[in-house]
């Protein structure tokens, strides 16, 4: 248990310094909001190692850490939308199995993006910023793509690291 305690502090520790270095980047894609996602690599790699709670919880804390040290509330609330349903999406497809991590991954972009743009047409009353979509998408698409194929290398390099939780290795060893 306690190495597991000690993982997630690495793995949020990664997570906010990978926040972190986003804001560093001066990439600007013309339109509000649109990031790489760096962060989501760190998700994407302990949803894989772990389980979707696990990733649930990494998730919460670096939004909320990272909103409050790098952002605002606005920042949070956005996040956690999108964050919130792109790893429902991401659970649900990796347990279906059908996807590869790069296909999860850009689901989850893609879905990221939907969820943030939802909060966006609640907070400012209007559906007008729906006309992002199009653009969002594509970045989704694209940022996913990218980190979804990071995470797949990183994943194989660190195959032999087990993370699950105890009940989960006591259920594997009974099968």
């Amino acid at each position: 248990m306690k190495n597991r305690a000690a993982y997630f502090g690495v793995f949020t520790a990664l997570a906010l310094i990978l926040s972190y270095v986003e804001i560093l980047i001066p990439i600007s894609f013309g339109v509000p909001g649109v990031k790489l996602g760096l962060a989501n690599l760190i998700i994407v790699i302990v949803l894989y190692k772990t389980d979707w709670k696990e990733a649930l919880l990494l998730s919460v804390v670096r939004i909320v850490l990272a909103g409050f040290i790098f952002g605002n509330m606005f920042s949070i609330l956005y996040s956690l939308a999108g964050g919130m349903l792109s790893l429902a999406v991401m659970a649900v497809l990796k347990k279906g199995g059908s996807f590869s991590v790069a296909g999860v991954s850009v689901a989850g972009g893609v879905s990221h993006n939907i969820g943030q743009l939802i909060v966006a047409m609640i907070v400012v009353e209007t559906y007008q910023v729906g006309y992002y979509l199009p653009v969002l998408l594509i970045a989704g698409v694209l940022t996913g793509f990218v980190i979804g194929i990071i995470s797949g290398e990183v994943l194989k390099r660190i195959q032999q690291i087990d993370l699950t939780p105890d009940r989960s290795r006591k259920e594997q060893t009974e099968k």
